[in-house]
């Protein structure tokens, strides 16, 4: 747990994370590894509201059976944190609620969730699942990029997808072809997350066409619905500096209100690590500010999300190398109803610093609009200050405006796959992942992205028994 800031931003050529910055001028990060983002974030567990289960077309009672799966292998009840029960007391203090104590489920109200640290902090992850399947079924190759996926086409008749390219450590090429069977069983299910399976579409030929001819891809299939769509939830919060050691905590409290804001926090990390720009810390003259400034890790970081978000954007090939980045755009706040709920969640948020709960954790003569100044002041993201951020809730959210590096969209159903995730326009091709998203399910993707992965094994299972 303590090395979450540290495995998240190390961007060496052999690490977990790939850093990126967005058209937006907002760092991000990407996981590179087994076990996705899973491996690289901050651990909280919880399931999706009701209406995600219905727009991703799985059943409640197989959703529940997965949750359950996924639950009993790798998620935990997380331990009492000083920090933590001190944010849910503020949460309700200030009027979200009920209690509803601890529960996986998304409830109105504020809880305490699962986490996918276990009691000695030790991170568990989806690469853990592994642990289900039969060894003698399966291969793992570990170290492997894939490249392109191959289709086979012939005249008057739709591509079939029949193989994956791959490199290896050393950068040997392979190639792994589907058996060929008379039942066409055989598929290929890509999950290469919201930002990896789009971008791996388009270089195998299927995207924009006249993008993909401009970088020297054939057109396997014209697809203007690859990469559109991306979307990613926007985090703006508060820092908390305050003045005596706290044992650090990552997320396992959450406030969900009925105007669709989700409230978080953790505390005892560097956050200045997250920025792009290393970041710069604020000038003052008042010494408690500067104090405040001075503490990189006696820190909290409150922050908020809003539901959905409705604001869309875009993915695009930058070149053909899998290994780089996508150029990538999120329109944080381009729609007015995502920036009011950013506005309505920041007032909670205030509120909640303000709370008697939270006061003996200040410093003493410091106002909400001293560390709202410190926000504006601090470099994280890379956009433009103006001069009324420090004034103005709705500037506020935009100058200050953050990734949950809750990245979804890109191939959503109905415009790039079918109800049963496969891609429109192809045979033996599948995509299962958040890319598929047309909104982040409940507070945190991850429990649900995992159950999706559980429930369509089971349904292609079954339509093949058929």
């Amino acid at each position: 747990m303590e090395n979450f800031i540290s495995t998240l931003t190390d961007d060496s050529p052999n690490s977990f994370s790939q850093s990126f910055i967005s058209e937006d001028r907002v760092p991000g990060n990407r996981a590179r590894v087994l076990g996705g983002g899973t491996v690289i974030n901050v651990g909280f567990y919880s399931r999706a509201e009701t209406l995600f289960l219905k727009e991703a077309g799985i059943d409640e009672a197989l959703a529940n059976e997965s949750y359950e799966w996924v639950e009993k292998k790798i998620v935990y009840k997380p331990g009492a944190f000083q920090w933590q029960t001190t944010v849910r007391n503020g949460l309700l203090e200030v009027g979200v609620l009920p209690d509803n104590g601890f529960t996986y489920a998304h409830l109105n109200g504020t809880k305490t969730s699962g986490t996918i640290f276990d009691k000695n902090g030790n991170r568990h992850t989806a690469a853990d699942l592994l642990e289900y399947a039969n060894p003698t079924m399966i291969k793992v190759y570990l170290h492997a990029v894939v490249h392109k996926i191959t289709f086979t086409t012939k005249d008057g008749q739709r591509p079939k997808a029949d193989g994956v390219i791959f490199y290896d450590a050393n950068g040997g090429r392979h190639i792994a072809y589907l058996k060929q069977e008379s039942n066409n069983r055989s598929e290929i299910i890509l999950s290469a997350g919201a930002i990896g399976s789009p971008q791996l579409l388009m270089l195998s030929g299927i995207g924009p066409a006249a993008r993909l001819r401009s970088l020297g891809i054939k057109v396997v299939l014209d697809q203007p619905m690859v990469g559109r769509e991306m979307a990613d939830k926007p985090l703006n919060g508060l820092l908390i500096p305050y003045p005596t050691h706290i044992p650090l905590s990552l997320a396992t409290v959450v406030g969900i209100n009925i105007t669709s804001n989700y409230f978080e926090s953790f505390n005892g990390f560097d956050v200045s690590a997250l920025s792009g720009s290393g970041g710069a810390q604020p000038q003052s003259s008042n010494p408690s500010q500067e104090a405040m400034a001075n503490s990189t890790t006696n820190q909290a970081f409150l922050v908020q999300t809003i539901f959905g978000p409705i604001s869309k954007g875009y993915l695009e090939l930058q070149n053909t190398n899998v290994s780089d980045n996508p150029k990538l755009r999120f329109n944080y706040f381009q729609a007015a109803v995502d920036l009011r709920r950013c506005v309505s969640g920041m007032q909670t948020v205030i509120n909640v610093v303000n709370s008697d709960s939270l006061s003996r954790f200040r410093f003493r003569n410091v106002t909400t609009q001293d560390h709202i100044n410190m926000m504006v002041n601090r470099a994280v993201n890379l956009r433009p200050r103006n001069p009324n951020a420090t004034t103005s809730l709705e500037q506020y959210c935009i100058d200050t405006v953050m990734t949950f590096w809750h990245y979804h969209g890109g191939c959503q159903i109905g415009k790039v796959v079918d109800r049963d995730y496969k891609v429109h326009g192809l045979d033996q091709l599948r995509v299962i992942d958040a890319s598929t998203f047309s909104f982040s399910p409940g507070t945190n993707p991850q429990a649900s992205i995992m159950m999706l992965g559980r429930s369509m094994r089971r349904r292609i299972l079954q339509s093949r028994r058929r």
